[in-house]
């Protein structure tokens, strides 16, 4: 299927679909199309991050906070991602995915996912998103506020530190 007619095919079914609150974890079933295949025979790795957007629209259309995106002209902002992969999936094979807000900080959102062929982990990774505005960054704070929220409190996770500070090293690393 085409990435436009899944892309439309997951806001149909996310406007007719139930609340979702911060930490509540999004489930989808999903299956492995030809069209997600890489010259290996199973699912490429670039696609993996391309549903994961599509579930992150989900989780924004569902959550309320695209429409206070639009109403206010803030856009969505992937800031980086990091995807560990142990188990091809492979043609037409059926796959679940689970989504979920896992932490946050001041202007950052940390989105937990998991591709699971039955019980076993094929890869998971957490994604790291927030809403700009044309002034920058618009704080967590303000975002959640506007939707009637309190921006939520976890910690964040061990992996999730550890990501940010190699990142830190990365992006500081003279070229």
């Amino acid at each position: 299927m085409n990435l436009y007619l899944r892309l439309l095919w997951t806001l149909f079914r996310c406007w007719r679909a139930p609340r979702l609150a911060p930490g509540d974890t999004l489930t989808r079933t999903l299956r492995v199309l030809p069209n997600d295949l890489d010259i290996n025979g199973h699912m490429n790795n670039g696609r993996y991050l391309t549903i994961i957007d599509l579930m992150l629209v989900e989780y924004f259309v569902r959550s309320g906070f695209a429409a206070i995106m639009l109403q206010r002209g803030w856009r969505p902002m992937a800031g980086g991602s990091f995807i560990t992969y142990r188990r091809g999936l492979m043609p037409l094979q059926t796959y679940t995915l689970r989504f979920r807000l896992d932490a946050s900080d001041t202007h950052w959102n940390f989105m937990r996912f998991e591709f699971l062929s039955g019980d076993r982990v094929c890869a998971a990774g957490y994604m790291k998103g927030a809403a700009v505005a044309r002034t920058g960054l618009v704080p967590n704070a303000v975002s959640y506020a506007a939707m009637g929220l309190a921006v939520p409190q976890a910690a964040l996770p061990a992996p999730v530190r550890d990501w940010l500070a190699a990142e830190h090293g990365v992006i500081g690393a003279a070229w």
